[in-house]
């Protein structure tokens, strides 16, 4: 079995593949910016570090024999934190750098996903063995955005626009796969197993919740939305997770779009 750091390994992805790792019996070693709490399982080593500074990071990734590289923030900073962690990765002569990027962020003109791109060709500039899987979104956030949207009485829904939603268990069980595999570059793009037009979505989420709101759909201009109306967020044609949407509302039950 493998030793493998995680990034982000507090996150939600990071949580569901750190568990998946320790069941498939690795020494998995997980970093997160801020102190962990609850750590318990055998074989599993937490590390504080923040790769904004990447104070501690060389320890981390000693001895690893891959890393899979989950951390995010939105608000900043992925390219900067990269370029630390592929510097250290190098300086210990980590053999595998695995990356979670998404679906269409080189055609769709997000600023999120200009960062994911850079990312993405960082890591294959790097020198290292490195691997790239895209999904599409995950359940989980397809459910904040409609829970942020449903705080007013009237939802206003982009028209015209798919979303395929996967499971972060099954995103986390490829990336392990990935992990303990050998360098593979960039990978078959990974999908949920349906394709849901935005408002249908939208409304199988109140519902699972029990709540009402007026659905009101808009179309949207811009380059952005017109990537999404061409499908350019989707991996139609590639391998689907196994757990669907309605899956993950039924495992929620009344929290669904309420809490």
């Amino acid at each position: 079995m493998a030793t493998i750091l995680v990034t982000g390994g507090t996150g939600r992805l990071g949580r569901a593949l750190v568990d998946r790792l320790l069941d498939d019996g690795h020494d998995v070693r997980s970093l997160s910016r801020r102190p962990h709490t609850g750590v318990g399982r055998t074989g599993l080593t937490a590390y504080a570090v923040d790769l904004r500074d990447g104070t501690g990071l060389a320890a981390a990734v000693a001895g690893v024999d891959a890393i899979v590289h989950c951390a995010t923030a939105p608000a900043g900073g992925d390219e900067e934190a990269a370029g630390r962690l592929i510097a250290a990765a190098r300086a210990a002569g980590v053999p595998h750098l695995v990356y979670i990027s998404i679906v269409g962020v080189d055609r769709i003109p997000f600023g999120y996903y200009r960062t994911k791109l850079a990312v993405e060709r960082a890591v294959e500039a790097s020198g290292l063995g490195w691997t790239v899987l895209r999904t599409t979104q995950f359940h989980d956030l397809v459910l904040r955005i409609v829970k942020a949207g449903a705080r007013l009485p009237v939802l206003p829904v982009p028209s015209g626009v798919r979303v395929q939603p996967v499971d972060v268990r099954d995103v986390a069980a490829r990336l392990a796969e990935l992990a303990a595999g050998e360098p593979a570059g960039r990978v078959a793009d990974l999908g949920g197993p349906e394709a849901f037009e935005v408002r249908e979505l939208v409304h199988r989420t109140l519902r699972a919740g029990g709540r009402r709101r007026l659905v009101v759909p808009l179309r949207l201009p811009g380059a952005a939305f017109g990537a999404l109306s061409r499908g350019e967020n989707l991996a139609l044609d590639q391998p689907a997770g196994r757990f669907g949407y309605g899956d993950f509302l039924a495992a929620r039950g009344g929290r669904a779009a309420n809490g």
